[in-house]
């Protein structure tokens, strides 16, 4: 009875040895975006902070010359936009380039040779959409049904892969949060659903990029918003 009770006190603190070593682990990974460039390049830029009714904007001056603009929900601190700003071909004003979010619309349009040629309102449309746990892609104008469509993660181009099995349409979805962190794109995080002929693509955030968010939503808070709203924000 005395040997038994000695073996279940052995196993118990075995038990409680790996679980102390698997919480440190948890913790050890939670926070290794800090040792990430990303991380360093938005710690050393230069941040400028506007708050419009339950809208935050950060603007980005990067010290190798890049802008960045990010919006966020106030309420629920979910980024809702992320654009950079293009240097224009001649040396201009350039424009804004939007990695989530809806496209910012051309206040200047294009004046070419191909200008009279209209692109079709039924063309697939892409956009991406930021929540709380997932990385979202939104394809308009698919009409075909959710079986048509594969959805594979592919690591050797770093992309997901959307193609339908009518071959009618084939898209590669790059996933720039991933690449940051040097983390693998896992087949198993990305799920889909179909309806009103748009293709909704969802990919479970990775524990890393959850608590990245999360704490650096809180180092943005510490921006002191600005007063006077510049021209360029104003458009945005």
């Amino acid at each position: 009875m005395k040997r038994t009770c000695l073996i279940e006190t052995f196993e118990t603190l075995q038990k409680k040895a790996k679980d102390n070593i698997a919480f440190e682990n948890i913790g050890k990974y939670s926070t290794m975006f800090r040792n990430t460039f990303w991380y360093h390049e938005l710690l050393g830029a230069e941040k400028s902070c506007l708050k419009e009714d339950k809208l935050k904007k950060i603007h980005y001056k990067f010290e190798n010359g890049k802008e960045m603009v990010e919006e966020y929900n106030v309420d629920t601190q979910v980024l809702l936009r992320r654009a950079w700003k293009v240097k224009g071909k001649l040396g201009g004003e350039g424009r804004w380039e939007v990695e989530i979010g809806d496209p910012i619309p051309d206040a200047t349009p294009r004046i070419d040779a191909g200008a009279d040629i209209m692109e079709s309102k039924d063309q697939p449309l892409l956009s991406r959409r930021n929540t709380r746990i997932n990385l979202e892609w939104r394809i308009r104008n698919l009409p075909y049904p959710i079986e048509t469509y594969s959805i594979s993660a592919n690591n050797d181009e770093r992309c997901i892969i959307v193609r339908t099995t009518n071959k009618k349409y084939f898209k590669r979805l790059q996933v720039p949060e991933l690449d940051r962190f040097n983390l693998p794109i896992e087949q198993a995080n990305i799920s889909s659903t179909h309806q009103f002929h748009t293709l909704i693509i969802m990919y479970k955030k990775p524990q890393m990029l959850l608590d990245m968010e999360k704490e650096w939503y809180q180092e943005i808070s510490k921006v002191k918003p600005v007063k006077d709203v510049p021209n360029d924000c104003k458009t945005q």
